[in-house]
């Protein structure tokens, strides 16, 4: 790493600006019923430059290998080390453009595309996520601009902290939808409008999963709607609008991720970082450290990085999740270059289905062939949880946590009391979030018993959530997810969609609850945007925050 200088970011400027073009606007168009994906143009009028790396993560002293289309002449490299403070790694210009196609199956099978550049990494280069910029002129005054990343893993000579971040880069892969696809829509299928099962990793990152500008809508409704106000989708309005990937909102470093650095990093704690796919491969990574977290939106894991967890927590370390919508189970194939998830269509379209690998099901945890509740590894469930705050689901609803056992050492130095709100200015409880079936005794949560569960969960703080959008009919009232998720994880849960079934998973919740297990403890604050309590200063959120990392690393 050079010399610490006056970081001037890579993207200042006016970028990603096209050619004006005046086009036809049809009276049935909407974004919902266009839906997009990135790709190139491949266009040789119009200079462009995309990359991607051979691997999601390396060892210092690794040598990185960059793949590369480019219709532009020649380009521009640059990868810097994101966070508080800024750092340049690397800058390589006037590199030769060399244009290569997209295969149509690239969201699947990887881009293909040559080799454009290599770079053999420092010995010494610290732990972290570095952004890969690569850009290029364009006659008409700006530039064209793409992001990657790789993130660097931790040794015995370079590690730093006492917390290790595991990034949830498999759910930001299931929202990648770069050259055609991602887990939700895509061009598979007859009629090419169905999602796939099957993606790959070796293909950039849409725009928006690991850079965004500042102000960018989160998923959460702001403002609230007034009476009668039809359902609004600012994210996806504002991603429509300005050319960035239909899920930018949902998933990755920029949107999440990224403000815990930021935040964490400010007030002084020193973090090592490792993917999911680290996780998966490589878990004895976890045993350096007293404190592991993962912050956000990690809705996807496979068995066995789950495995990895539970077995170290068992054996005395400290698990702080900060983050939501603990769903699916995936399988990573190929050295984690290919990861799979059939999800609703699981027991019908999975190889796996019937055979003695049934439990690997890429399906909820929470289905009747896998039955492995997401609470045994972080204290709550995705299917009793999902969605708040925002579309058609409660957009007027509680944006914070009601606290229940206050006494509890996480709200030490608080104040917060019994029945007390906190993060509601601040909308840290929004968009996905997960819970447990619970009951009321005395005024107090419990959770219901179920198979698998530990019993040593207790429910700090809570707020009600929804699985399907409620549908009131209003002057041009249009909704997105509709019933659709409510209906797909009923029938994996029970078999069958019936009105008993659709009733017993309506509602749920967004909990904050602690659990030990064997010699170590888990604290969850199941919310997907528990991140801008830190990032919007929230202070209760902050002490809580706190208080977790501070007594989870002091063993």
């Amino acid at each position: 790493m050079s010399e610490k200088h006056s970081f001037l970011s890579p993207e200042l400027g006016s970028i990603n600006v096209a050619a004006r073009k005046t086009r036809p606007m049809h009276a049935d168009e909407h974004w919902n019923s266009q839906p997009w994906y990135e790709a190139p143009r491949e266009d040789p009028r119009v200079p462009e430059v995309y990359t991607y790396t051979d691997a999601i993560s390396y060892d210092p002293g690794d040598e990185v290998t960059f793949h590369s289309s480019a219709t532009a002449k020649t380009w521009r490299l640059q990868i810097y080390l994101d966070g508080l403070e800024p750092e340049m790694l690397h800058e390589a210009d006037a590199l030769e453009g060399v244009f290569a196609p997209t295969p149509a199956d690239a969201y699947r099978n990887g881009c293909k595309w040559p080799v454009s550049y290599r770079l053999k990494l420092p010995s010494n280069l610290r732990s972290g996520f570095y952004r890969v910029v690569s850009s290029c002129e364009r006659a008409n005054g700006t530039r064209f601009v793409q992001h990657h990343f790789f993130v660097v893993r931790p040794t015995g000579a370079t590690r730093r902290g006492r917390i290790l971040v595991v990034l949830p880069t498999a759910t930001w892969t299931a929202y990648n939808d770069f050259g055609g696809a991602n887990h939700y829509f895509g061009v598979e299928g007859e009629n090419q409008d169905q999602a796939s099962p099957v993606l790959s990793l070796e293909r950039p990152w849409t725009r928006g999963v690991v850079w965004l500008p500042a102000g960018a809508p989160r998923i959460c409704a702001d403002p609230e709607p007034e009476m009668g106000d039809a359902p609004r989708y600012p994210m996806k309005e504002w991603a429509f609008a300005n050319g960035f990937g239909q899920y930018y909102a949902a998933a990755g470093w920029a949107q999440f991720d990224r403000h815990f650095v930021l935040w964490a990093e400010k007030e002084g704690y020193e973090l090592d970082m490792i993917t999911q796919t680290d996780l998966h491969y490589r878990p004895e990574l976890l045993d350096a450290y007293p404190c592991v977290t993962i912050v956000g939106h990690d809705e996807y894991w496979t068995w066995e990085m789950r495995d990895a967890v539970e077995r170290y927590v068992e054996r005395g370390g400290r698990l702080a999740r900060f983050g939501a919508n603990f769903l699916w189970q995936i399988r990573l194939e190929d050295e984690g270059k290919r990861q799979v998830c059939y999800k609703f269509k699981a027991a019908h379209n999975d190889p796996v289905a019937g055979t003695d690998k049934a439990h690997l099901l890429t399906t909820a945890w929470e289905d009747r062939h896998v039955r492995r509740p997401g609470a045994s590894t972080v204290g709550v469930n995705g299917v009793h949880g999902l969605y708040a705050s925002w579309g058609g689901f409660a957009p007027n609803g509680q944006k914070g946590f009601t606290v229940y056992r206050p006494e509890h050492w996480a709200f030490a130095g608080t104040g917060l009391h019994y029945a007390d709100i906190f993060g509601d200015k601040q909308r840290i409880f929004a968009y996905e979030v997960d819970g447990l079936d619970y009951t009321f005794r005395h005024g107090l949560p419990y959770p219901v018993t179920v198979e698998g569960q530990p019993e040593t969960i207790q429910i700090l703080a809570m707020a009600p959530a929804v699985l399907a959008e409620d549908e009131p009919q209003g002057d041009g009232f249009r909704y997105y997810v509709r019933g659709s998720d409510h209906e797909g994880l009923v029938e994996c849960v029970t078999g069958e969609i019936t009105p008993e079934g659709l009733a017993r998973y309506k509602y749920g919740s967004g909990m904050m609850v602690h659990m030990t297990r064997g010699k170590g403890e888990v604290l969850t604050a199941a919310t997907c945007e528990w991140v801008m309590g830190l990032k919007r200063g929230d202070p209760f959120t902050q002490r809580i925050t706190r208080n977790v990392l501070d007594r989870f690393t002091a063993a």
